[in-house]
């Protein structure tokens, strides 16, 4: 009761927007209300593919602005080629990596990040995870919501995992139900629709109306990419093994076990906490995971193999049968595709 009503209090200081300002150029919000587990990056990079496809934003200069949740570095930061998670975050080092021609920057101050950022040329930017900094008001705000846990069934934190107040889902322009079934027909997305408080949803403009209110509404599935190497000296043949270790350090793995659980039998799962930063005792973990199972091969997460490549000691033993699943985000319909891309477009 006590943190929602700071965040009710919060949420009153900032509705009329006079706390709030808009920075020079244009920029797009991914958020969620939930605490981890939607999917933010893998959509961050979506939005990244939509920007920079073909001659849709002809001459744009496209940069990544993050806070770097977790990072050692402090202030406002530019991340190099070689970025490690251990100084930017896993998930502004996961996008470089990907993205390598995009500036992709860190700042908690996100006003501050985007003043530097357009002023190095940038004339479009991307902010993961800045629904919670209301002293920028974003010129598109995206809000994403787990199939498998919608926001208005849950509940604040410490109770559940919601971080904010559940109304603040009727605020942004855009909603993205995530990790959806591979199949979901028009009377199912109505009724996923019906569960976030929308009264009506019309799948030919992607649009759902609560209290006369409309906002765009989409749905997205995870793809898993083939398995890569995390480390150079990885042997591609323990792909092929039938037995599989998995250890992850994220917020839900529930499908990326799912998913691989139709090719490997997963002989042990190992949970470590969101963000987790590796050390020498894990290794231990996992060596000893190896020891009972001396044909398994070992996968993880891309953001878990951002944070691997940090350790200076990882046994050579791991390293040549350790491998990370690629992921990406997809639209369940051509036509929720073609309405994102325009309303991107209008930015």
């Amino acid at each position: 009761m006590i943190y929602k009503l700071i965040l009710t209090l919060r949420n009153a200081r900032y509705r009329d927007g006079r706390h709030s300002k808009k920075a020079a150029v244009p920029t797009i919000c991914v958020g969620n209300i939930t605490a981890g587990g939607t999917g933010k990056t893998p959509h961050t990079e979506m939005i990244l593919r939509e920007l920079l496809a073909g001659d849709r934003r002809e001459g744009s200069n496209v940069a990544v602005l993050s806070r770097g949740y977790k990072r050692r570095s402090r202030g406002y930061q530019e991340l190099p080629l070689d970025a490690s998670a251990y100084l930017f975050g896993d998930e502004p080092a996961q996008i470089k990596h990907k993205f390598p021609g995009v500036t992709v920057a860190v700042d908690k101050d996100r006003i501050e990040g985007c003043e530097k950022l357009a002023g190095g040329g940038a004339d479009i930017i991307v902010l993961d995870d800045a629904y919670q900094y209301r002293k920028l008001k974003a010129d598109l705000n995206i809000v994403l919501s787990d199939y498998s846990r919608p926001v208005t069934t849950d509940s604040l934190l410490p109770a559940g995992r919601l971080r904010d107040l559940k109304t603040r889902l009727y605020d942004c322009d855009a909603v993205i139900v995530t990790k959806c079934p591979y199949v979901l027909d028009d009377s199912e997305k109505q009724e996923a629709a019906t569960t976030l408080g929308y009264e009506s949803y019309d799948p030919a403009s992607c649009t759902a109306v609560r209290g006369g209110r409309s906002q765009l509404l989409f749905f997205t599935q995870i793809s898993y990419g083939r398995p890569e190497p995390v480390f150079p000296a990885a042997d591609t043949r323990y792909i092929y093994s039938k037995k599989l270790v998995l250890f992850t350090g994220i917020a839900n793995d529930t499908p990326l076990g799912q998913y691989l659980s139709d090719t490997y039998k997963i002989v042990e799962h190992v949970h470590f906490p969101d963000h987790h930063k590796y050390n020498g005792c894990d290794m231990r973990r996992l060596k000893s995971a190896m020891k009972h199972n001396p044909t398994a091969a070992f996968a993880t997460t891309e953001k878990d193999a951002q944070r691997l490549r940090d350790l200076k000691k990882m046994p050579p033993q791991l390293q040549e049968r350790l491998f990370y699943l690629p992921i990406s985000v997809e639209f369940l319909s051509d036509k929720e595709h073609e309405v994102f891309t325009e309303k991107l477009m209008t930015i």
